[in-house]
């Protein structure tokens, strides 16, 4: 099984505001009370077992939080599963957001760098997801890992159940040999207007692209120096600077100043791991997946998971309304709307218009 796992938890809040906001991102938020959706990617990432570390990149300001919360999941876990996350579990924060291939590709170093012995395998996650059961989740991983073996780049695929708009695809080929339900990539496509998001769903071999990916990490570097060099090239310096001991955050350790670290972020572009290596390696392959999926990347998709609907709220002559909410609403003769009032501030949405919550939260962020 993977070595390693690097959970991405990086993200400045603006598609769930205002529950979300630049220094408390969506990965803080827990659906009707419970832990939150980092605190199940990492009690995720534990329950695969890895021997290696589990590495937890964010942005630079949100590691006492990341710290807090996984310090909270100690006493939820058992004595094996809290010794491996106190002993293993890194936090690393980015000097500079920089998208997604720098903090992986920096992740890979300080893998090396800490276990220079080890033929490093890795599993990139999400924070911020809801992937259920764990169990169908891990046998898909497994298949991930045997794929990645051969040097493959592996992403999971999302069987669409309707034509979204809001998530880009793969389209799949040929499948492996002796490894079934993992396909070749054949093309990755754009987020889709309607009418092409509807002919994807009709043709059968077009994938929701999940944005975790497994590779081994010598792998990952070599291709990455092929597909988008200006990247690795950026990172050269850390090979041979010596990486800095580990310090803490309370019980979780945190990966302190590296100054050649800073030095490569200040070098490297900014550019997503789907475009700097995925859509551009033929090595690309993807394992359908067994289990459910969401990025609940809006409030239309939050809903869909919120229990607690209208908990706050009285709806008189109104329906199809959605209210998530720290104080009393009420809705008169009003139908399919969202209202989202918390940290002092409000959102009213029409049903479907939650691609514009980025631009109020911009907005605000001006005014601030």
């Amino acid at each position: 099984m993977f070595t390693d796992i690097i959970i991405l938890a990086g993200g400045f809040g603006e598609r769930l505001w205002p529950a979300s906001r630049a220094d408390f991102p969506k990965q803080f938020m827990a659906l009707d009370g419970g832990i939150s959706f980092l605190q199940h990617a990492i009690l995720r990432s534990a329950a695969l077992n890895p021997c290696g570390k589990i590495i937890i990149a964010t942005r630079n300001g949100l590691q006492e939080q990341i710290a807090s919360q996984c310090s909270a999941l100690l006493s939820r876990c058992d004595g094996r599963t809290a010794e491996k996350l106190r002993r293993d579990t890194v936090i690393f924060a980015e000097p500079e957001a920089k998208h997604t291939t720098a903090p992986i590709l920096a992740c890979c170093h300080i893998l090396r760098k800490t276990a220079p012995e080890t033929e490093h395998s890795v599993l990139v996650l999400t924070s911020d997801h809801i992937i259920e059961p764990t169990e169908a989740f891990a046998e898909d991983v497994k298949k991930a890992f045997v794929s990645a073996q051969k040097n493959h780049v592996v992403t999971f695929g999302i069987q669409p159940y309707e034509p979204s708009t809001g998530y880009g695809y793969i389209l799949t080929g040929k499948e492996e040999e002796n490894n079934p339900s993992v396909y070749k990539i054949t093309e990755f496509r754009e987020k889709p207007d309607r009418k092409t998001a509807e002919e994807y769903l009709a043709a059968g071999n077009c994938r929701w692209n999940s944005g975790m990916y497994a590779f081994k990490c010598g792998f990952f570097e070599s291709e990455l120096r092929k597909c988008t060099p200006e990247i690795a090239e950026a990172f050269d310096g850390l090979d041979a600077s010596e990486i800095p001991e580990f310090s803490r955050i309370g019980d979780i350790n945190f990966l302190p100043s590296w100054p050649a670290l800073e030095a490569a972020y200040q070098k490297t572009p900014a550019v997503a791991v789907d475009k700097s290596l995925a859509e551009k390696t033929k090595n690309a392959w993807a394992v359908l997946a067994s289990f459910s999926w969401d990025d609940v990347g809006s409030w239309d998709s939050f809903e869909k998971h919120c229990r607690e609907k209208d908990r706050n709220a009285v709806l008189v002559d109104s329906k199809n309304c959605f209210v998530y909410s720290d104080i009393p609403v009420g809705i008169c003769g009003v139908d399919d709307i969202t209202v989202v009032i918390k940290n002092g501030k409000a959102l009213i949405m029409k049903k479907g218009a939650s691609s514009l919550v980025r631009d109020v939260s911009k907005g605000f962020s001006e005014k601030d």
